[in-house]
């Protein structure tokens, strides 16, 4: 099957009306969590999840994958309007985007975010749909030693990544496997961890882990701030740039495209690096650098097109490896495993359908998402005046309602409740939770790929180091934790000198 064969597959599987309607659906709630400052697009992935077990496969993608890239397009207009971004992902479009609105040019900031994202969206789209099947076919080279070293590379970079020391990153991936590892073992049938407890014989399940990590611990941030909501009071029109924004913008939309795809590629990595690296690089080659931070159109362009692009990018390694590369990520692996579907090498040999029908709905939905952004602009505007009192009650609802209907139990609220209280002290303590929710999802193929290649090695550790890609692999990995210890070292010192020399 040829790629144009293949996409008209696509479109015959995808363009039903249920199809059509939930991914509406999915980029309609994943633009609204994107304006509205809290739950954020994994929070609602998670509400979702439970209610997507009953559709299709391709629908119940799609919908969810309408979340995540619909969060991308709505982070932006928090950011603009408000000066607060909805995605964390959005926080660099608040340095030109805000001074923008200032300057009566909130329209044209918007259109621009609106008309860069959908460009960078296709683009996207269309590096997935090339790059993969080229990637399925060399992952099928992969054996339980590459498999194990490439996990260990990502969980390396998930905590190498984080926000925090890396001693942190590594200390939430060591409680993500731990939780990973709860339940019965299905090689021995040995129980670990369960305490006797009969409800844990399974393991712990997904949701309420995310529900209370993203959605509970969320409310209970939010709680404790006060969001001061300075927005744009002015007239919001001509949302079509002119002209010479869009001559300006075209090098920022088409660089950071390519950039936020690519980078988005790397697991571990979060939506907020691709945009840096984009403002960074228009900043850098600018002819006037001294317009960023003052209403420069290229500092909304270009790393709303690296924002969405890298939504696409990290679809690379969860179809191509069944390796997520964030939490986002890692509840679509969950839904795609309920629907018994093994992302991976074979995914596009095994399930056609689901892939190439992914692919159309991604497209599909970008085309929605233009549409919904710029009428919509007044109800977003409205929506951000709801104040936070009033949301939380019905989050929590739909956190307490997902997780019950999932496996109909009260131990899983339980279990919600416990992850929310965890996730609180985590953010108090900046404490990242994306490296604990890949470590649970991964530990178990991890360790499974452990036991097979000493199986096929009868015992022997050496085998880990026997073939190129794994030693590449591990190379890299011990590569970066050196660089982390050396580069925390240097900072201690520097710090050291610094106190010394204000003592004297």
């Amino acid at each position: 099957m040829d790629t144009l064969q293949s996409i008209g597959f696509g479109f015959s599987v995808f363009l039903t009306p249920m199809n059509l309607y939930y991914c509406f659906v999915g980029v309609f709630l994943g633009t609204l969590v994107g304006v509205l400052p809290g739950i954020g697009t994994t929070g609602c992935i998670a509400i979702l999840l439970p209610f997507s077990f009953g559709l299709p496969p391709v629908t119940a993608i799609a919908m969810l994958a309408g979340v995540w890239y619909g969060g991308m397009y709505g982070g932006s207009t928090t950011s603009i309007l408000v000066n607060i971004p909805g995605e964390p992902c959005s926080v660099i479009t608040c340095l030109d985007g805000y001074q923008m609105a200032r300057q009566g040019r909130a329209g044209r900031a918007l259109g621009i975010s609106a008309i860069g994202s959908f460009i960078a969206g296709t683009i996207g789209v269309v590096l997935l749909m090339l790059l993969t099947p080229m990637l399925a076919r060399f992952a099928l080279l992969f054996g339980p030693t590459e498999f194990f070293s490439l996990i260990f590379l990502v969980l390396t970079l998930s905590a190498y990544l984080t926000s925090g020391s890396l001693l942190k990153g590594f200390v939430m991936v060591a409680f993500g496997m731990i939780i990973g590892t709860i339940g019965q073992d299905h090689t021995s049938g040995f129980f670990r961890f369960t305490f006797g407890i009969r409800e844990l014989f399974d393991g712990v399940d997904l949701v309420p882990i995310v529900m209370g990590l993203f959605g509970v611990a969320e409310v209970m941030i939010n709680l404790e701030e006060v969001f001061k909501r300075d927005i744009f009071k002015a007239h919001i029109g001509g949302l079509l740039p002119d002209k010479g924004d869009m001559k300006a913008s075209a090098g920022p939309i088409a660089r950071g495209s390519l950039l936020g795809f690519f980078i988005g590629i790397l697991p571990g990595c979060s939506g907020m690096i691709p945009t840096f690296i984009s403002y960074a690089v228009e900043k850098r080659i600018s002819k006037h650098p001294e317009k960023f931070g003052k209403g420069a159109i290229e500092g909304v362009a270009g790393p709303e097109s690296a924002n969405n692009a890298a939504g696409a990018g990290a679809f690379v390694m969860l179809l191509t490896f069944g390796i997520p590369s964030g939490a986002s990520m890692a509840l679509l692996l969950g839904a795609l495993m309920i629907h018994g579907i093994s992302p991976g090498p074979l995914l596009i040999q095994e399930h056609p359908e689901v892939f190439w029908g992914l692919i159309v709905s991604m497209y599909m939905g970008n085309i929605m998402l233009l549409i919904l952004n710029l009428p919509l602009i007044g109800l977003w505007v409205k929506l951000l005046k709801t104040p936070y009192g009033f949301l939380f009650p019905l989050i929590l609802l739909f956190c307490l309602i997902g997780v019950y209907c999932n496996n109909n139990s009260f131990f899983d609220i339980t279990i919600m409740i416990l992850f929310g209280l965890i996730g609180y002290l985590m953010r108090k303590t900046e404490f990242d939770a994306p490296p604990l929710i890949l470590a649970y999802i991964l530990c178990p193929i991890w360790e499974e790929s452990f036991r097979r290649a000493l199986l096929i090695s009868s015992g022997d550790l050496t085998v880990f180091f026997k073939r190129p890609i794994p030693v590449i692999l591990f190379t890299i990995g011990f590569l970066l934790i050196l660089s982390s210890i050396f580069s925390s070292a240097k900072k201690k010192k520097l710090l050291e000198r610094i106190g010394e020399g204000g003592e004297n």
